[in-house]
């Protein structure tokens, strides 16, 4: 659900931020909107996180990867895109970004992908081509935009599903901060900044929703699911946006877009099917999340609080081995080459 609604609040800024780009260049949308989001975040920022883990240089390294390619490249190239092209056919074009979030999860992030989520991640990509074809493709130059725009994502959703010592809050208000600054120092040399007031407070309104609640409510979900499967739920988006720049900003609607519509509903389902079971060893560790102690993994109490309480602090694993049904979420990033999965 989480990964849900946070596609739902992505997919209704796209075409919002169509109609942004109306008063401005997409550098200083892009810092707006960022800045929108760490406003957002700036109040859920104070509590959680472990300073310790947080200094740690491999982390930071993450953080850092995750602000350039998804907060500062991203945005950018995907708003070069829009400026080209209709919203909905850029929002369906963002599809692309599930088969690189996959790839580059499968190749070097060591996430284990069954054949069920295999197919699902194929059956997404093909809906949103099959949503994108009946403009032939014609806009060359911004799904160029918008391919190297889910490469940036891509990467971003990999490396935020890793990031520890940060809660979601500040994960998401270290990206708004860094790329929202950035980006408007860019604007300030590159472009125009004679800005409408109204439509500055509209875009750090759209950045605060489709972006700041957004990221936070996905890296909740890409924690516990993993990348990809995160991901396809999140391809959801894409469908969302093209809905509303048919409605709102009144682009036409074709039936490919139904036919790719039942193509996506398979995609989900097999999605929420895929099991992966085996037995496999947690090395002891240390690292800061979102959890519950109903979980089979965490087993330390807090008294008076209930065991289905989601909260996120510190905390140890001692060694574990054990099998279950499992997803790659923080705690299976394991190697397969010599188990059984069933």
């Amino acid at each position: 659900m989480w990964c849900f609604l946070a596609a739902a609040l992505f997919g209704a800024s796209v075409p919002a931020s169509k109609l942004l780009l109306a008063g401005m260049g997409p550098l200083a949308l892009a810092g707006l909107l960022y800045l929108g989001a760490a406003l957002a975040a700036l109040p859920f920022s104070f509590r959680g996180g472990s300073k310790e883990l947080a200094r740690k240089t491999p982390n930071i390294l993450m953080l850092l990867g995750a602000i350039l390619f998804g907060g500062g490249l991203g945005p950018v190239l995907a708003l070069l895109g829009l400026q080209r092209a209709p919203a909905a056919s850029v929002s369906l074009w963002f599809n692309l970004e599930t088969v690189a979030t996959a790839l580059l999860a499968w190749a070097f992030f060591r996430e284990h992908l069954d054949g069920r989520t295999w197919l699902a991640v194929l059956l997404a990509v093909a809906a949103g081509v099959v949503l994108a074809s009946p403009s032939g493709f014609q806009f060359a130059p911004a799904a160029g935009f918008v391919a190297l725009a889910c490469v940036c994502w891509g990467l971003d959703n990999n490396l935020t599903a890793l990031v520890d010592g940060f809660t979601p809050a500040q994960t998401t208000l270290a990206k708004g901060v860094g790329a929202g600054t950035v980006n408007l120092t860019l604007a300030y040399f590159l472009e125009p900044l004679d800005l409408a007031l109204g439509d500055v407070l509209g875009a750090l309104i759209v950045g605060a929703f489709g972006y700041g609640l957004s990221i936070q409510l996905y890296i909740l979900g890409a924690q516990n699911l993993g990348a990809t499967r995160s991901q396809v739920l999140f391809s959801t988006a894409p469908f969302l946006g093209g809905i509303l720049a048919w409605t709102v900003l009144g682009e036409a609607v074709m039936p490919a877009q139904l036919v790719a519509i039942a193509v996506l509903i398979p995609a989900l389902w097999l999605l929420l099917r895929a099991n992966h079971e085996h037995r496999h060893k947690h090395e002891p560790q240390s690292h800061t999340h979102s959890h519950r102690h109903d979980d089979g993994h965490h087993g330390h109490r807090h008294p008076g609080e209930a065991a289905d309480l989601r909260h996120t602090h510190e905390h140890h694993h001692p060694e574990l081995a054990h099998a279950h049904a499992h997803v790659p979420d923080l705690h299976h990033r394991h190697e397969h080459g010599h188990e059984q999965p069933s």
